[in-house]
C-alpha cells in the first residue's frame, strides 16, 4: 500500500464519528447496515452523516449496494486487511516473534 493511500485512510478514521461507524460496519460484516440504521445508531441528521460516509466512501473504507429499495453499507475489509499488513509489516524489524501478542490479540477477538 502506497504511503498516501495510508494517510488517507487514517485520516479518514481520524474522525470520532467515522471511526464509529467503520467499526460498527465491521461488526456488521458480511451483511451491512442500511444508511438508515448507521444514521439512526450516530444521531446525527442524514445530512450530516451523509458528509462523513463519503469520506469513508472515498478513503475505500466503506462501500454501498442498493438493495430493493435501501442502500446498505459495508465495510471494505480488504482495505482495512491492507492498512493493518502497511502498518505492521516493519514490525519489529523482521522478528515475527515479537509481533506474536499482537498476533494472540487479533486471534481471540
Amino acid at each position: 500500500m502506497p504511503t498516501d493511500d495510508a494517510l488517507s485512510i487514517l485520516a479518514a478514521l481520524a474522525h470520532p464519528t467515522r471511526l464509529a461507524a467503520f467499526r460498527l460496519l465491521v461488526r456488521h460484516e458480511p451483511d451491512g447496515l442500511s444508511t438508515g440504521d448507521l444514521v439512526a445508531q450516530t444521531g446525527l441528521t442524514q445530512s450530516t452523516f451523509s458528509t462523513h460516509l463519503a469520506v469513508l466512501a472515498k478513503a475505500g473504507l466503506v462501500t454501498s449496494e442498493k438493495r430493493g429499495r435501501q442502500m446498505i453499507q459495508r465495510a471494505s475489509i480488504g482495505t482495512l486487511s491492507d492498512l493493518m499488513l502497511f502498518l505492521a509489516k516493519d514490525c519489529c524489524e523482521g522478528r515475527s516473534e515479537l509481533c506474536a501478542p499482537l498476533i494472540a490479540d487479533l486471534a481471540c477477538c
